[in-house]
Parts: C-alpha cells; structure tokens; sequence
C-alpha cells in the first residue's frame, strides 16, 4: 500500500517526477519509486519534497480516516461537507 499521495499532488501541481528530482536534488528514479510506494524517503527528503511542493507535510500521506468532514462557511452561512469530493461537487454546482 502506497501511503503518500505524491503522484496525485505533483499532477494538481503540473510538476513532473523528474522536475521535482531535479529540485530536491535527488535521481528521477528515485521519485519514481516514492510516487510508487516502493520506497520510503527519508525524513529530511520527504520535508524537502513538502516545501518544494509548498503544502504542509502531513498533505503527502493519504488519510487513514474514512472521512474527514470540512466546514467552509460561504456568504456567512456554513456549509458542512463530509470529504473533499462532496466539497467539490458542491463548489463546482454554485452560481
């Protein structure tokens, strides 16, 4: 089971796998393998990975709760969603 979700932040973040090499100073395959789950960066890599790609460390691992509820208060009303694909639904859906 692959715990990071590195393949899916470096698609919304239009960067590649060997861009993101590149940055972080490490071998294309090296990445590859991460973004595969068939290795684990070290400690200080995968910090080097969350500030090259700007988002908070704990962004890279998959959740291990079934659902994370968020609250987004729009127009001073709050709206309560119970993942990130309800969330989306909902904001794609506004006029």
């Amino acid at each position: 089971m692959n715990i990071l979700r590195l393949k899916d932040i470096l698609k919304e973040k239009g960067i590649t796998g060997k861009e993101l090499a590149e940055k972080v100073g490490v071998s294309q395959p090296a990445i590859s393998d991460i973004v595969k789950g068939k290795s684990f960066p070290r400690p200080e890599l995968l910090l080097q990975i969350a500030e090259t790609l700007n988002v908070d460390i704990k962004d890279l691992f998959h959740s291990t709760k079934e659902t994370k509820t968020i609250h987004v208060i729009i127009d001073n009303k709050l709206h309560t969603f119970n993942d990130i694909k309800e969330f989306k639904y909902f904001a794609n859906n506004q006029e």
